[in-house]
């Protein structure tokens, strides 16, 4: 299990995760108003929430890992001061045009519906959920058994899950839209085609039905 820093200086130094992570921020970005309330749901060591709270966003953040939370407490200290990142409990007492989660965030829950109703009391009226999510189809994932041998599993019914140290469970899209209805619909998953196997997120977007 990573500790907050690990966590933390391992995402700030890995080339394609800082890709992966500024075309997140961008998609965010790039379909909210100025002046939107986020909230960063899994927000891990804050690094997404403090960008969204330089663009003018204020951000509240969920985090329910203590080592996690603290080094965000760290990160984004100045934030915190002036109230553009505001912490918040599991409860999500918060009114929000935009619920982020990025880096997986899902995939360590097991069922989605209970949180896609708690969401659609946090979510404003037109606003979305985008989260990234690991690719179940990653054809970058076939060498190694845990896939190969879960494969039938995820055509047959749509998820599959193996021990882990964290619990990780991978969701085909059609998963996901089921569980969100009928609070939320799936507006658009990418990528799309041959992407599908070579990219190793799906970033998915759900907008409040």
């Amino acid at each position: 299990m990573h500790t907050g820093e690990q966590y933390h200086q391992f995402f700030l130094s890995s080339r394609r995760d800082l890709a992966v992570r500024d075309r997140f921020q961008q998609a965010v970005l790039g379909r909210v108003a100025k002046g939107a309330e986020l909230l960063d749901f899994g927000a891990g060591t804050g690094i997404d929430a403090k960008a969204y709270a330089s663009n003018n966003h204020r951000t509240y953040v969920y985090e329910p890992s203590p080592s996690m939370r603290a080094h965000l407490e760290v990160y984004c200290r100045d934030e915190i001061a002036n109230g553009s990142v505001i912490g918040i409990d599991a409860d999500l007492p918060c009114r929000v045009d935009a619920v982020v989660a990025n880096f997986a965030v899902l995939n360590h829950i097991a069922d989605h519906a209970p949180l896609f109703a708690q969401l659609h009391a946090v979510v404003k009226p037109g606003g979305f959920v985008f989260a990234s999510l690991l690719n179940p189809y990653f054809l970058g994932d076939a060498k190694y058994g845990w896939w190969r041998k879960n494969l039938l599993n995820l055509f047959r019914h749509g998820s599959y899950s193996f021990d882990t140290e964290s619990g990780i469970h991978r969701f085909a899209p059609r998963l996901l839209a089921r569980a969100a209805a009928p609070h939320f619909r799936l507006e658009r998953w990418l990528p799309r085609r041959l992407g599908v196997l070579t990219d190793p997120y799906l970033f998915m977007r759900f907008r409040r039905a």
